[in-house]
């Protein structure tokens, strides 16, 4: 027998009851960003590993380099991996620089075989899986962004009131705290997550794409302006690798938050669209003597 949404899953002064709060669209959408974010991150480091290194300017400048990942002998002849960031060098062996490849074997690459897509060296294939996915991306954002402006989601769920923003401190350090909101007050999102949401929307994802588009010369050939922009091909590229580890450490925080927030309930909200919140049970009067 199928429960009812509004039927009590706990008994005493407070029962639980199951809310919609996601659309069907916004579950659809959020699962095909998890596909296509995940292939393009991969893919993306696929085609970083083919030159491990950042720069800012309109050119390669060997010897002013922002990022740099390597391969060098160490002080007792061993190989070692090393990342170099600015003027400060980091040991990273086995992780950047120098990392077991898909034979076992050690190898020099910037990141590991086993964060990148389609293949350990496929450097052709990986730009085609990268650009493919991106149009992907790209046209599930603007349907988002379409039915959530038509349908009033952006503004009703994801526009900060005044309220959010004076309580931003506090929410903040309940979710340290790993207090989270209950009853009616989980019904929406907090000023935290509207404003996470809002920056990854309308800033680093409209960066990700413009900084992609610079990087092509095709595309530069028809809008030379996107180099003045971005000051130059190389600090488009440098932008986009730190939009997509600004990407990378959102979904990382998400994570933790939906598994230490409750798992099950979340992800049932992400599949069936509901949310279990407790709410103050109302008795009518002279019920608890039937």
């Amino acid at each position: 027998m199928q429960r009812d949404k509004h039927a009590p899953l706990s008994g005493g002064g407070r029962k639980r009851i199951l809310i919609l709060r996601h659309s069907r669209s916004v579950r659809v959408m959020h699962w095909v960003n998890v596909l296509t974010l995940g292939i393009m991150l991969m893919s993306g480091l696929q085609i970083f590993n083919a030159h491990p290194s950042l720069y800012w300017g309109k050119s390669s400048d060997f010897s002013h380099r922002l990022l740099h990942m390597e391969a060098v002998e160490g002080a007792h002849g061993h190989t070692e991996g090393v990342t170099r960031v600015g003027g400060h060098t980091f040991v990273t062996t086995g992780l950047f620089g120098w990392s077991r490849g898909s034979d076992g074997t050690y190898t020099e690459r910037g990141f590991p075989v086993w964060a990148t897509l389609p293949g350990s060296t496929w450097l052709a294939m990986g730009r085609l899986w990268h650009l493919f996915f991106a149009w992907i991306l790209v046209l599930n954002g603007a349907a988002y962004l379409l039915i959530g402006i038509l349908s009033g989601h952006l503004r009703r769920d994801l526009l900060p009131t005044g309220a959010d923003l004076r309580s931003l401190g506090h929410t903040f350090v309940e979710h340290v705290r790993l207090r989270f909101p209950k009853g009616d007050e989980a019904r929406r999102y907090n000023g935290i997550q509207k404003l996470s949401y809002l920056f990854i929307v309308f800033i680093v994802g409209p960066l990700m794409v413009l900084t992609g588009l610079t990087m092509s010369p095709t595309m530069d050939a028809g809008f030379p302006w996107l180099l003045d922009v971005f000051d130059g091909r190389q600090s488009a590229r440098t932008i986009h690798f730190l939009g997509a580890m600004c990407l990378l450490a959102f979904v990382l925080v998400h994570l933790v938050m939906v598994i230490v927030s409750g798992l099950r309930n979340n992800l049932r909200s992400m599949i069936t669209g509901r949310y279990a919140i407790e709410v103050e049970q109302v008795v009518a009067k002279g019920a608890e003597h039937e």
